[in-house]
């Protein structure tokens, strides 16, 4: 339990290691930034589109750091040194899921205000923004890890597992963009149900791609 406990504190570390933490913050801000001169000095169009992109950017921002979620552990041979001492592969994936969840999820509910005020977001939709953000983090970090397992042994992993995940982000996009909509008041359990299921799902699988890098 030890070692799980240090492997937490120092991804988290890593994650929020050189400048790191703010890699989220600055990409929103970017996002935010860059997307009106894509639509328009249009505020209401803003208003309405603004909390789609929001979505997509919040799940480019969990693959961002996928090269240095499993592929340093791999290379420097700490996860053969787990599985050694006993550790289940499913318990060391959960442990980077939470680390990779808390790394990128906070600076990424920071972000979201400024970002949300440069794209002409009201209180009401900041308000449900954060909630499905929150909601949707753990699932958010589940799929990365699972990518960044996936991919790990392969070069240009991160564009790779961008193609991986899409499909399972999908649901995610969908529900928390659905949120926004003041006829979409199923949108939120949707969204929970969803990020529920692959915050489960997540540890097994990314412990099933964990142990077939040792094979």
């Amino acid at each position: 339990m030890t070692a799980l406990i240090a492997l937490f504190w120092r991804d988290l570390r890593r994650a929020w290691g050189s400048g790191a933490l703010w890699l989220p913050v600055v990409f929103f801000l970017l996002v935010a930034t860059a997307f009106p001169f894509a639509v328009g000095p249009d505020a209401p169009l803003l208003a309405r589109t603004g909390g789609g992109m929001m979505w997509v950017a919040a799940l480019l921002a969990a693959l961002l750091p996928i090269d240095r979620l499993v592929r340093p552990d791999r290379e420097a041979g700490v996860l053969d040194q787990l599985a050694v001492r006993g550790f289940a592969d499913e318990a060391v994936a959960a442990v980077k899921i939470a680390a990779h969840a808390i790394g990128f999820g906070l600076p990424l509910l920071v972000a979201l205000l400024p970002a949300a005020a440069l794209l002409a977001q009201d209180a009401t939709r900041v308000q449900t923004l954060a909630t499905g953000l929150a909601v949707a983090i753990p699932a958010l970090a589940s799929l990365a890890v699972l990518s960044a397992a996936l991919t790990a042994n392969l070069k240009g992993g991160s564009a790779i597992g961008g193609l991986l995940v899409l499909p399972l982000a999908v649901p995610m996009l969908i529900f928390g963009a659905g949120m926004l909509d003041p006829s979409g008041r199923g949108a939120m359990k949707l969204l929970g149900a969803a990020s529920l299921l692959l915050t489960v799902i997540g540890p097994f699988a990314a412990g099933a791609a964990l142990r077939g890098l040792r094979e």
